[in-house]
């Protein structure tokens, strides 16, 4: 099992070093109690707002809507909203996120982690866990209006 998460790791950091730009999406669902959606990676460390690359040939609202389906198993009814665009210097000058704020959708009763998802969870704003990433701390003060963000990572 670690042996598997050693090769996770390096295949992800030898794919983030020759790729060319990137953009990635990410996305803000809270339920109806008003706690946000976190993902922990097998292949890097920290809780994360859900998300990922778009593909080639994919628009950003595929990729968000792919992305949430395949991390945990949740289906968006209703178009997302774009919130904002980052560059995440913390991988390079070239990268790009834009995160989206979901509305109304339905987790299936059957979720089945993939591979790269290590755990999936709700939490209140104001007890995420402790090892939420600053980055993703910062975009959900940022969505929830708590502060004036900086539009780099």
């Amino acid at each position: 099992m670690a042996d598997n998460r050693i090769v996770r790791k390096l295949f992800h950091i030898f794919w983030m070093l020759k790729r060319p730009m990137t953009l990635g999406v990410r996305a803000f669902l809270r339920n109806d109690v008003g706690e946000i959606l976190l993902v922990r990676h097998t292949y890097v460390s920290g809780w994360h707002l859900p998300g990922g690359g778009i593909e080639p040939g994919e628009t950003a609202l595929e990729a968000v809507k792919k992305e949430v389906r395949e991390e945990a198993s949740i289906e968006l009814l209703e178009e997302p909203n774009l919130f904002s665009i980052y560059m995440n210097r913390n991988i390079s000058r070239r990268d790009h996120v834009l995160l989206f704020e979901c509305g109304t959708w339905h987790q299936s009763s059957t979720f089945e982690p993939n591979r790269e998802i290590a755990e999936i969870g709700f939490f209140p704003p104001d007890s995420l866990p402790e090892e939420t990433t600053p980055g993703t701390q910062k975009r959900i003060a940022e969505v929830l209006g708590h502060q004036e963000i900086s539009h780099h990572w």
